[in-house]
């Protein structure tokens, strides 16, 4: 497992070439400056590659053609359990946006759109009213929409968690949960990774975008799996053991794990 590169990936082909894994998995955030295929070309030689999905690789539109559009777009785990390995690995990337869904005490928290097409329509007939509007105070007949006024958050939000998404995976069972996003047994997580990985019946889980690795192993009991961080650019392997720690791993070992 390999925390978030943001577009670092000097450590990765020593980390393969010394640990000969039979797969690795990003945990998002790759950051990338040109197509994954052409970063990782002495990786894909070595071993299997996938990957999840994190907020930065939709941060433009060039990150999210390099990963979205890449060769590799079918190892995204995104949404879907793939075995690997002999082990059942569910995915699921990218972030919760309150401006969607919020699940982060309570899995009940409200959802205001259940997937992104439904975003999107709801934001193009908005944009479609707002500019009849604007012209028709104009003296204008048009109800043209300009072409960009949707890309920044059309391309936003394809790193955003949907309840769809979550709801297509509950249903399943696996042995491994990938995420981006925390449980809520970090301090910054989300109740909705928790009741996932439960309902998903999975022994592990493991997560990128908080640049640390937290010792929850005394939430174990509790949580129903043993949960997993893996820092920035850190390495863990599929015990959670450590293989290489993140660049931020000592800075951030202040924070507390917690569960409510």
């Amino acid at each position: 497992m390999f925390g978030d590169v943001h577009g670092d990936f000097k450590h990765v082909l020593p980390v393969v070439q010394k640990e000969k894994p039979a797969a690795v998995i990003f945990l998002g955030d790759l950051d990338l400056d040109r197509p994954l295929e052409q970063e990782i070309a002495q990786v894909m030689k070595l071993t299997e590659v996938y990957f999840i999905h994190g907020n930065h690789d939709t941060d433009d539109q060039d990150k999210h053609n390099f990963l979205f559009n890449s060769s590799l777009a079918d190892r995204n785990l995104h949404g879907r359990v793939v075995e690997i390995d002999g082990i059942r690995v569910a995915g699921l990337g990218g972030v919760f946006r309150g401006e969607v869904w919020l699940p982060q005490y309570n899995i009940e928290a409200t959802s205001h759109y259940d997937n992104y097409d439904a975003f999107v329509e709801a934001k193009t007939q908005a944009l479609r009213w707002q500019e009849i509007r604007r012209n028709k105070a104009l003296g204008n007949n048009s109800s043209g929409i300009g072409n960009d006024e949707l890309v920044g958050k059309r391309l936003t939000h394809k790193s955003t968690i949907f309840q769809d998404d979550w709801m297509n995976l509950y249903g399943q069972e696996a042995d491994i949960l990938v995420t981006h996003e925390a449980p809520d047994c970090h301090p910054y997580g989300f109740a909705g990774i928790t009741e996932l990985a439960r309902g998903m019946k999975v022994s592990k889980t493991f997560h990128g975008h908080h640049h640390d690795r937290l010792d929850y192993s005394a939430h174990f009991e509790k949580l129903g799996f043993e949960a997993h961080g893996v820092g920035r650019c850190g390495v863990s392997d599929e015990h959670g053991k450590l293989v290489l720690a993140g660049k931020m791993d000592a800075l951030r070992a202040g924070r507390k794990a917690k569960y409510s």
